[in-house]
């Protein structure tokens, strides 16, 4: 699936996680703020070129079904434009970890969401992927 977005794209584990927070760089396209992290793909890596990790924290949304709703917002916009970023990301043999961070306290839109995610793949793939090679 092109557009899918399956188990292998989903960011797991708690010593993979620790290192994205650690070592990764951040900036912040409000609502979100983005950590990520780009390396060189192993030869033998059979890896997702990107893999994503979704947070809410709870402080800001009280309710399960909030929290929910705001991480399915985010996968979705996400889903619908990460094509470019991992064109580019491919071709330069490249792979990259990324957390999405709600920082704000109220739902958004999804249209406003859908616009502030084309921001950040292009914040990605301009900034940080132009210049790893």
């Amino acid at each position: 699936m092109k557009n899918g977005f399956d188990k292998s794209q989903h960011l797991c584990g708690e010593t993979t996680i620790s290192q994205l927070f650690r070592e990764g760089k951040a900036f912040l396209v409000f609502p979100l703020r983005v950590v990520y992290r780009i390396e060189e793909r192993k030869k033998d890596d059979r890896r997702a070129t990107v893999r994503v990790l979704t947070s809410v924290p709870k402080k800001q949304f009280k309710h399960a079904v909030d929290r929910n709703r705001f991480k399915r917002l985010i996968r979705e916009s996400y889903r619908l434009q990460k094509s470019e970023l991992i064109e580019i990301l491919n071709a330069k043999g490249l792979v990259m970890d990324v957390a999405f961070t709600a920082i704000h306290n109220q739902l958004p839109k999804f249209d406003y969401l859908k616009t502030r995610m084309v921001k950040v793949i292009h914040t990605l793939t301009e900034q940080e992927a132009g210049n790893m090679k």
